[in-house]
């Protein structure tokens, strides 16, 4: 490696601030995690989705509120528990030795800054499928009491809590570790151009080092922002739809079609993004983002427990959709799925083999920097095609969830009827009282919770297209606008 193409190791210029920079990054490091929290605490099984003190904020007190929300009495401590973050370390290192021990494909990376490529061994999917597949042994046998589901549900909280705790350490483990790169290193060891500002808030936040790797003895060489962006966050994310369907069919008897089917879009979603690991290489997380508080929170901690906020809702109050609605809601999944994953297989096949006859037909634009923009197809209709096949997807992980918001009514011991379920036990003790589970004051309030992620979802992708411009254009220049002159419309096309 000559020392001119080394020493690329070290970007020689930075790009300028993101999220508003120091302020904003500091903000969001407090207020996501916030966020987390507050869907948890105010959509509950415990007195409803929202909390009714909520629904009389003229009367509302911080006792009232503490109570509804079912605050831990021993307060912020009472988040944490020790044995339930041993169990979630535990789900980590079989993450890493299921990546270690099973068979998987060996993969080249994309040509880096510093010349040379990285190496990626891909056998997440098949991971996945080991760790589901105990889980339904257990099922088999023990039915909706499989301890994997209860457990899951009965330490919801300090299983969040501990993920976020998990991505702090990471970020600021990845973010001292940085400050070890040096020009000529022999492998491969960058930082990133985003994240090399200067600015200790901002670089934590952001990703300092581009792909920090970590050798572990028996083990091998750990790609750490690979492993975070397809293995914990998104199996747990499914794991969590599973448990939250196993507690409907505990507490009410049955399984709703509509948690089954947010379920089934969900899992398919992931399972395609297992199925095709290897092209992750090629998104802007991989090549271009450091790996920093961001993006560890976000796989970790965000996307397992704000993408599974409609099933965990459902699993306190089923909705039935019946045939109708079914079709309606599969259609905007099947949609959506097509745009999505359409782009994607159109772009990633473009890239590893141009003279793919699926792609070979396609026009594009040559840029100075040899690099092909695709001009038709798919990516001649928008810049982001593929974002608005993700966003149309995100409907579909809602609308399930109707009218949404419920009140859980407590009644005086008596048999259970139709809506209804047994608590364990009266927290006065004796016989078990009656719970019931009606939408009255709160029906259509608890849309701002089981909704939230669509508006999210369209702020993230926005932004996330406006990050892709800026950098595109630095990148190609005068290639850039003319490209844009050729598709002109960012995510939907007509609109925007």
């Amino acid at each position: 490696m000559s020392k001119s193409t080394s020493n690329k190791a070290v970007p020689s210029t930075t790009h300028g601030y993101e999220f508003g920079g120091p302020l904003g990054t500091f903000a969001l490091t407090i207020l996501l995690p916030f966020a987390c929290y507050l869907t948890t605490f105010l959509c509950n099984d415990s007195s409803g989705c929202p909390i009714p003190s909520l629904l009389h904020p003229s009367t509302l007190t911080l006792q009232r509120l503490k109570e509804d929300a079912g605050w831990p009495k021993e307060g912020i401590l009472g988040l944490v528990k020790i044995p339930v973050a041993i169990a979630v370390l535990d789900y980590y290192a079989l993450s890493i030795l299921l990546q270690a021990v099973l068979p998987g494909e060996e993969v080249e990376g994309v040509e880096l800054r510093s010349g040379g490529k990285l190496k990626y061994k891909f056998n997440a999917f098949n991971s996945a499928l080991f760790v589901l597949s105990a889980a339904v042994a257990g099922t088999f046998v023990q039915g909706s009491d499989f301890f994997l589901w209860t457990y899951i549900w009965d330490n919801y909280t300090a299983i969040m809590t501990t993920n976020i705790i998990i991505a702090f350490v990471l970020a600021t483990y990845v973010y001292v570790r940085s400050f070890s790169v040096k020009p000529g290193n022999s492998e491969h060891r960058e930082l990133a151009a985003g994240g090399y500002s200067g600015n200790l808030v901002y670089d934590w936040f952001i990703g300092r080092e581009l792909n920090p790797r970590i050798d572990i003895p028996a083990i091998g060489t750990i790609d750490i922002k690979a492993f975070c962006e397809l293995r914990p966050g998104l199996l747990g994310w499914i794991l969590l739809d599973l448990a939250f369907v196993a507690h409907q069919y505990k507490i009410h008897g049955f399984v709703s079609d509509s948690i089954m089917l947010i379920t089934l879009f969900q899992s398919v979603y992931v399972f395609d993004a297992l199925w095709m690991e290897s092209a992750i290489l090629t998104t802007i997380d991989i090549t271009t983002d450091g790996f920093g508080f961001m993006l560890a929170f976000g796989d970790l901690a965000w996307l397992p427990f704000i993408y599974s906020i409609q099933t965990r809702y459902l699993a306190v109050h089923p909705v039935q959709l019946g045939l109708t609605g079914t079709i309606g809601v599969l259609a905007v999944q099947g949609f959506g799925y097509y745009v999505f994953r359409g782009a994607n297989n159109e772009k990633n096949r473009f890239r590893t083999n141009p003279n793919d006859p699926r792609v070979s037909h396609l026009q594009y634009i040559e840029t100075k920097s040899g690099s092909k923009l695709l001009t038709s197809g798919w990516w001649g209709t928008a810049r982001h095609i593929n974002y608005l096949g993700d966003w149309i997807m995100a409907w579909s992980y809602c609308l399930p969830t109707g009218i949404a918001g419920y009140l859980i009514q407590r009644s005086a011991p008596g048999s259970s009827a139709v809506g209804e379920s047994p608590a364990d036990g009266s927290i006065f003790g004796g016989a078990p009282v009656g719970t019931k589970v009606v939408q009255g004051e709160a029906r259509g309030w608890g849309m701002l919770i089981t909704y939230f992620y669509i508006f999210y979802f369209a702020v993230l992708l926005i932004h996330r297209e406006m990050r892709d411009e800026e950098k595109c254009s630095k990148k190609y220049g005068k290639d850039w606008e003319e490209y844009k002159k050729k598709v002109p419309w960012r995510i939907l096309p007509g609109v925007y």
